[in-house]
């Protein structure tokens, strides 16, 4: 960055650190401490699909590596949903094939096409909570929808707090988008 950019207010744009993905599996015991809720073994990958062939070969290598494991869907605004389901004790293993998934992407050319990657959590009293992965960002947020799309805000800010220090965190909580439609939530 030149000093013209420091001058005008301008910064350089965070580079994605697909390693942070590795984590989560402590941060996901953290998580289980502090408030209750304990992995589904869901986790899922948006991105937003390409035509052509090479995107097509890229998917057709992702299904063969993760198998029967793996659903894909799409939502109302056009981003395409893999779902990868693993014991709810396997967090490490279902954050290796979710980096594989991203990883993969990433290295045929559709790194922008990617926006967010998460994991499921869950308690005995029907809480719900989504450790969302920002791609473009390369940081975490907490998400815990409610039904008819309103969300629990004070689990949301009390799994941030939990999880500080075990994550880069999003610190604009402007940021922290809902993910209404994400499979496996």
């Amino acid at each position: 960055m030149g000093w013209l950019d420091t001058l005008l207010g301008r910064s350089k744009p965070v580079q994605p650190n697909l390693d942070a993905l590795f984590a989560l599996p402590s941060a996901a015991v953290t998580l289980q401490a502090a408030t209750g809720l304990v992995p589904t073994g869901l986790g899922s990958v948006c991105f937003r699909a390409a035509e052509g062939g090479a995107f097509a070969t890229l998917e057709r290598d992702v299904h063969d590596l993760l198998g029967d494991r793996v659903d894909k869907s799409s939502d109302s605004y056009g981003y395409t949903w893999l779902l990868v389901r693993r014991s709810p004790d396997d967090v490490s293993d279902l954050v290796t094939e979710l980096h594989a998934v991203n990883s993969s992407m990433e290295g045929a050319g559709f790194g922008p096409s990617l926006l967010c990657s998460l994991v499921s959590f869950a308690d005995a009293n029907g809480r719900r909570l989504a450790v969302v992965y920002l791609y473009k960002r390369g940081t975490f947020y907490p998400f815990a929808p409610l039904s008819g799309q309103h969300r629990d805000n004070a689990l949301e800010l009390q799994a941030r707090g939990a999880l500080e220090g075990e994550l880069p965190l999003e610190q604009d909580l402007g940021r922290w988008f809902p993910v209404w439609s994400a499979p496996g939530l």
